[in-house]
């Protein structure tokens, strides 16, 4: 399965941006973007490190809100529903 991630981004330079996220940050490609204007502190969805969509602060907010559900699921102490067989 492959996941896409809300990224905000905070330097472009050309077709590349450096974009955060919970700490972490990314160069990624703006190339599927180029027509899209972008600027710093726009919200993005990154997949395999391209900007695939721009997004709002909100849907970028719900995102990072359904991703922490699914990892306290696995952090939980039975495992959560979806843990695989030990």
């Amino acid at each position: 399965m492959c996941l896409a991630f809300p990224m905000r981004v905070v330097h472009i330079d050309g077709l590349v941006a450096r974009c955060e996220a919970r700490g972490a940050e990314r160069e990624v490609s703006l190339l599927l973007l180029q027509h899209e204007p972008l600027a710093v502190g726009d919200a993005v969805v990154v997949h395999k490190g391209h900007a695939v969509e721009k997004i709002s602060h909100e849907r970028a907010a719900q995102a990072w809100a359904v991703y922490d559900e699914m990892l306290a699921q696995l952090d939980a102490p039975d495992g959560g529903p979806s843990s695989p067989p030990r």
